[in-house]
């Protein structure tokens, strides 16, 4: 499914519902050692789906390690991103040569819960949602379009970004642009002023993915 959404130079992998094969290499089993069971079942399907990706990207039997912010640490020459919820969960890799960062998030197809979307959003973006067609779930799919944006930015800046510092605007056929609120931020990439997306709903699901790619 969230292949639709990512340009060729990215692979990806992806389970529904539990993986009853998805176990953790020995390295990776510190980050959960204590976690509950919820927990360690989506942490465990996460690192599968990751090391099927990056083992077809040419680095089998890799250790996915968690950064200082959880961050998923994946090999030299190489950018990603994981995403799991209820039923789902996924990873995508790419060499940094073709893509200098990912960001991707998977939802349920539903609406935000109550006080949810007075959180992550301003006023303008609710004002811009209330203008889309209805019969879609555009909060759920601005919530997931922030959280893309998010693990995008942090690998290129190493720095938080709250939901009130991007605004989102959607396009209903497909696509969604986050502009940076505030000064242009330094970057691996140069200044940052914002990003690009796209988005698709399916099988009970809402699936967003920013590709940036070099210069």
């Amino acid at each position: 499914m969230i292949e639709g959404i990512l340009p060729r130079a990215v692979v990806s992998a992806e389970v529904f519902g539990d993986d009853p094969h998805a176990r953790l290499l020995p390295e990776e089993e510190q980050y959960v050692a204590r976690a509950v069971d919820k927990r360690r079942r989506e942490f465990t399907a996460a690192r599968s789906c990751a090391r099927r990706a990056l083992a077809e990207l040419g680095h089998p039997g890799f250790a996915v390690h968690s950064g200082e912010r959880r961050e998923p640490l994946w090999p030299s020459g190489v950018v990603g991103s994981i995403t799991h919820c209820q039923g789902y969960c996924a990873a995508v890799v790419a060499p940094v040569e073709e893509v200098r960062s990912l960001g991707i998030d998977a939802e349920p197809d539903d609406v935000l819960p109550d006080g949810v979307l007075e959180q992550v959003t301003v006023e303008r973006e609710r004002e811009l949602l209330a203008g889309l067609p209805t019969g879609v779930n555009w909060d759920r799919l601005l919530f997931s379009a922030k959280e893309s944006v998010y693990k995008a930015w942090f690998p290129l800046t190493g720095r938080w970004l709250g939901f009130g510092d991007a605004f989102v605007r959607i396009d209903p056929a497909g696509e969604f642009h986050a502009e940076l609120v505030g000064d242009p931020a330094p970057s691996s990439v140069g200044e940052l002023t914002g990003f690009s997306g796209r988005f698709r709903f399916e099988t009970g699901l809402v699936v967003t993915a920013v590709t940036v790619f070099p210069d």
